[in-house]
């Protein structure tokens, strides 16, 4: 599905990501794990394209397409989808007016709204969360839910959630991992998260274990509790 090789990412005169080899499956759910400043966000968003990211050498590559000088929004033609760590709001725009305008000319305005009513049930969206402006008022649950929502309608192959599970209640959480694990057909998710609370629920195929912008260890779920028990320092330096 997605590739990286030799990747090196510097901001600015500093390198943030160096040596990255990875190959992402189709149908399978990666969690990336690490401490802070350790590269996981930087990851995402040159994976997305953010221009602040530039790779100094190595390749990204989607579906066997070298997308390293794509803009973002001809990546997310693609299929690539990113989440934010802190969803923002948007007054004057509620999702399915957003849905719309992103898919215009790819699915009819009727299609959209029935499917943002069909997944907001799902995951237990109220109704009058789904018509007011994006995220104003909002919990923290209730914005990540809005953005799996999002990414259910707008059908990425390869979708990034950054901290999903920051500011989500228990009862949330499993809302959000039941409906990932039904979803993940044809798909490949790579969740970022700092702890393992998420992945009690979802059980990922893959534990990546970023440190110091290099990826130091590669398991299992079992390898997310190991490094809850013991620490990065004592599995992985």
């Amino acid at each position: 599905m997605l590739s990286l090789t030799n990747l090196k990412v510097k901001v600015g005169e500093k390198v943030i990501i160096n040596n990255v080899n990875f190959n992402f499956e189709k149908g399978k759910v990666y969690a990336l794990m690490g401490p802070n400043g350790s590269g996981k966000s930087t990851l995402a968003l040159t994976i997305m394209g953010h221009p602040q990211y530039q790779i100094e050498n190595g390749k990204i590559e989607m579906e066997g397409v070298e997308i390293n000088n794509l803009s973002a929004d001809k990546r997310a033609q693609l299929g690539l989808f990113l989440s934010f760590q802190t969803p923002i709001a948007v007054s004057g725009v509620n999702v399915f007016q957003l849905l719309r305008l992103a898919l215009s000319g790819k699915k009819d305005p009727l299609e959209i709204k029935k499917e943002i009513e069909k997944y907001a049930s799902v995951l237990k969206i109220p109704n009058e969360l789904i018509n007011r402006s994006l995220n104003e008022g909002a919990s923290g649950g209730e914005k990540k839910k809005l953005e799996v929502l999002q990414a259910a309608v707008l059908e990425p192959k390869f979708l990034i959630f950054d901290e999903v599970d920051t500011g989500v209640d228990v009862d949330a959480m499993k809302v959000i991992a039941q409906f990932i694990k039904k979803h993940k057909k044809d798909k490949t998710y790579l969740l970022i998260t700092h702890y393992n609370r998420i992945l009690r629920y979802i059980k990922p195929d893959k534990v990546l274990i970023m440190i110091d912008g290099e990826i130091v260890k590669v398991g299992d779920y079992k390898l997310a509790y190991q490094i809850e028990k013991k620490g990065y320092e004592k599995l992985c330096i």
